[in-house]
């Protein structure tokens, strides 16, 4: 039988076709984009490990509450740094060991809106405090320090040390935040009569937890040593939000003390 009507051939729509093709690249760029915020969102809401330096200048991921000793020793170290005045700046060098540099000192505006000086190992110690309680405390520091610190007079220089008798094993008093009891006296010493003053600082340091973050040049020759001491300082992970009075009228080691405070010390470095 002979067709009257050719036959349709069928033909295809390169635009139809495009268009499929594009909708297919969207809906695979929308799921890719799903999956990297639900990425992002869970480790920004992931708490970061926190981490503990070693003897060996090396850290490793660990938990605080496992490794007591390191926020005794960071409460010891911070105190004895804030506390220990020679008059010269730290060593860092050899011939720094054999001729000392006098320490200037480091101005600071007080709370009162004075300007004063403090020794530079307690500026650099003073960072590993909490950022509202820092500035009332050099502002203490500063009215101990006595300007003939910062003299080159060696007759008039005089010497501070914290001598620790004893620091107490940390006890727990939130998640991320620890009581530690430090007995301790603070003797200053006069180097022209050997004159020595003794300042009982027995007092409960508040320590928490914190974030660190690597110093942006850490691995270029552009940080002056002062950086490389507050940023290896904030490494721990540690800070000091909060000094009370000690009493040592209470048993400190009893767990179920409810007050390990009382008004027998001097109210200085206090918050």
């Amino acid at each position: 039988m002979t067709r009257f009507l050719p036959e349709k051939k069928t033909t295809v729509n390169l635009l139809t076709v495009f268009a499929f093709v594009t909708f297919g690249l969207q809906i695979l760029v929308l799921l890719v984009l799903l999956v990297q915020g639900l990425t992002i969102r869970n480790l920004s809401s992931r708490k970061p490990p926190n981490f503990v330096q070693l003897d060996n200048a090396t850290s490793k991921t660990n938990n605080f509450d496992q490794q007591p000793e390191a926020i005794r020793q960071f409460v010891s170290q911070t105190m004895a740094g804030m506390f220990n005045w020679t008059g010269a700046l730290p060593a860092i060098t050899i011939e720094d060991a054999t001729n000392p540099k006098p320490d200037k000192g480091i101005s600071i505006i007080t709370p009162e809106g004075a300007t004063k000086k403090v020794p530079t190992t307690s500026w650099v110690s003073s960072f590993a405090i909490a950022e509202d309680f820092r500035q009332g405390f050099l502002g203490q520091i500063a009215e101990m320090a006595s300007a003939e610190l910062f003299t080159k007079n060696l007759n008039q220089e005089i010497t501070t040390k914290l001598l620790i008798q004893r620091a107490y094993p940390p006890q727990k008093i939130a998640p991320n935040r620890w009581k530690v009891g430090l007995v301790a006296n603070i003797v200053q010493i006069r180097r022209a009569d050997n004159k020595r003053v003794l300042i009982p600082f027995n007092k409960d340091f508040l320590v928490r937890s914190i974030d660190s973050f690597e110093h942006p040049l850490a691995n270029t020759n552009n940080i002056s040593d002062l950086q490389k001491a507050i940023y290896n300082l904030r490494a721990q992970k540690l800070e000091i939000y909060e000094i009370n009075n000690l009493c040592l009228t209470d048993a400190y080691d009893n767990q179920n003390s409810q007050s390990n405070r009382c008004g027998v010390n001097s109210s200085s470095f206090i918050r």
